[in-house]
C-alpha cells in the first residue's frame, strides 16, 4: 500500500528510466548529437591549426574559431526549433607557459604569434546540451625539415602518450580514476617532464562540462586524499583534453591577464532585493 498522501506508479518509474537513457549514449539520438558536435569541433580545429602562423594575432584566431563553429552549428538540427545548440567552450589560444583557456578581449593589447612558440588550441560545441571539445598543440614553424627537438619534443610526446593511455583505460569496471592519475605520472617520468599540478578532467553530462566524476593529474597530498575515488561505467562520457605537461615543476601561478572565460553555476542562488511598494 502506498503511503498516505503519496502516489506511486510503474509509469513514473519507467519515465525516469527513459529520461536517464535519453541523456546518455544508450540512446542512438544522443550518440548522433555527440557525433555531430564532435565533427564540427574537429573540422574547425583543423582550420585553426592551419591558421596558426607567425605574425597572426591571437584574437583573430579566437574570432575565426568561434565564427566557424557558429556557422557549422547553424546547419544542423535546423528543423528542431526547440533544440538548443551553440558554443560550449570559446576558442582559446594559449602560448608557451600559459596553461590553457586564454581568449583575450578584443579591447586588450594584441598578442602576436611568433615562430618557435608552442601554441595550445582548445574549443568546444554542443548540440542539445551534449558537449564535444577538442584541443591540439602546435609549434609554429615546425615542419619535416624543421623538426621539434629536445625538451619541447619530450613534453609533447608525454602529453600525447598519456592521452592515448588514458583513453585505453576508460573501460567499464576495469580501472579507477586514480590508476589513470598514476599512469600519467609514469609516462611523464619516462620523458623527464612533470604533469601540471591538480589539473582535472571531468565526466560530461547533458548541459554540464564538469560532472561529478573526475580524473586528477599530479595531485598534492591534500588533493589526493580529498579526491573521490571512482570507477568508470558504461555509457559515461569524459572530457580528456586537460592532460597537460610541463618541462618545469608543473606548478601554476596566476598571470596578469584577466579572466574572460566563464561557466554557468547551476547551484548558485542569489536573491534580488525588491523595492518596497
Amino acid at each position: 500500500m502506498a503511503e498516505k498522501g503519496r502516489q506511486t506508479s510503474p509509469s513514473s518509474e519507467s519515465s525516469d528510466d527513459e529520461k536517464s537513457v535519453m541523456e546518455t549514449p544508450a540512446s542512438d539520438l544522443v550518440v548522433t548529437k555527440y557525433a555531430m558536435a564532435a565533427d564540427i569541433v574537429n573540422a574547425v580545429l583543423r582550420e585553426l591549426i592551419t591558421a596558426t602562423k607567425d605574425g597572426v594575432e591571437v584574437g583573430e584566431i579566437c574570432d575565426l574559431g568561434d565564427r566557424l563553429m557558429n556557422e557549422r552549428i547553424a546547419k544542423v538540427f535546423k528543423k528542431e526549433k526547440d533544440t538548443l545548440k551553440g558554443i560550449a567552450m570559446p576558442t582559446c589560444i594559449s602560448i608557451n607557459n600559459c596553461v590553457c583557456h586564454f581568449s583575450p578581449l578584443r579591447s586588450d593589447p594584441p598578442i602576436i604569434i611568433k615562430d618557435g612558440q608552442m601554441v595550445k588550441i582548445d574549443l568546444g560545441a554542443h548540440i542539445d546540451g551534449f558537449i564535444a571539445t577538442a584541443a591540439h598543440t602546435v609549434v609554429v614553424g615546425a615542419s619535416p625539415e624543421n623538426k621539434i627537438k629536445d625538451r619541447m619534443a619530450n613534453v609533447m610526446l608525454a602529453a600525447y602518450n598519456a592521452m592515448e593511455a588514458a583513453i585505453r583505460m576508460l573501460r567499464p569496471g576495469l580501472y579507477k580514476n586514480m590508476e589513470i592519475t598514476d599512469m600519467i605520472d609514469k609516462i611523464a617520468n619516462i620523458y623527464k617532464v612533470r604533469p601540471v599540478e591538480n589539473m582535472l578532467s571531468h565526466e560530461l553530462r547533458k548541459n554540464k562540462i564538469d560532472g561529478e566524476k573526475q580524473i586528477i593529474q599530479n595531485p598534492g597530498e591534500k588533493q589526493r586524499s580529498e579526491m573521490t575515488k571512482c570507477s568508470f561505467e558504461k555509457f559515461e562520457v569524459y572530457l580528456l583534453i586537460d592532460i597537460l605537461m610541463s618541462t618545469g615543476e608543473g606548478k601554476t601561478r596566476i598571470l596578469d591577464s584577466r579572466t574572460t572565460v566563464y561557466k554557468k553555476v547551476d547551484d548558485l542562488v542569489y536573491s534580488l532585493k525588491v523595492k518596497a511598494s
